[in-house]
């Protein structure tokens, strides 16, 4: 395989870890979705939530349950991090009060309603 093109397969295996967290309704830290699909190297974490993103806007077109909620920061209180909220705020789904804008009653409300 070409060095210069990334393997792809792990997108599978993130897919595949998701879809068992929304069966058992649980969540997973950035960190251990990474280890389960098996990203390694450089800028792991960002790759994966740069995946997340195009998770948000394809489950959003589709009416789905955003996949990406069920992933959360370690550090946040059990909330994704604020790149999720962003990027729903891009779509329009999420319009955060003054003072709330990714750790608040708010988005905690917005976080659980769009677990499924």
């Amino acid at each position: 395989m070409d060095s210069s093109v990334e393997d792809k397969s792990w997108q599978i295996r993130a897919e595949m870890a998701l879809a068992s967290m929304a069966a058992s309704n649980r969540l997973i830290t950035y960190a251990e979705l990474a280890d389960a699909a098996g990203i390694e190297g450089r800028h792991r974490i960002n790759r994966l939530t740069v995946w997340l993103e195009e998770l948000i806007e394809l489950d959003a077109k589709s009416g789905q349950p955003l996949r990406a909620a069920r992933v959360i920061s370690q550090s946040r209180g059990g909330l994704p991090a604020p790149g999720f909220f962003i990027k729903c705020a891009e779509l329009g789904l999420y319009d955060s009060a003054p003072g709330d804008k990714y750790n608040g009653p708010q988005a905690y409300e917005f976080h659980l309603t769009h677990l499924g």
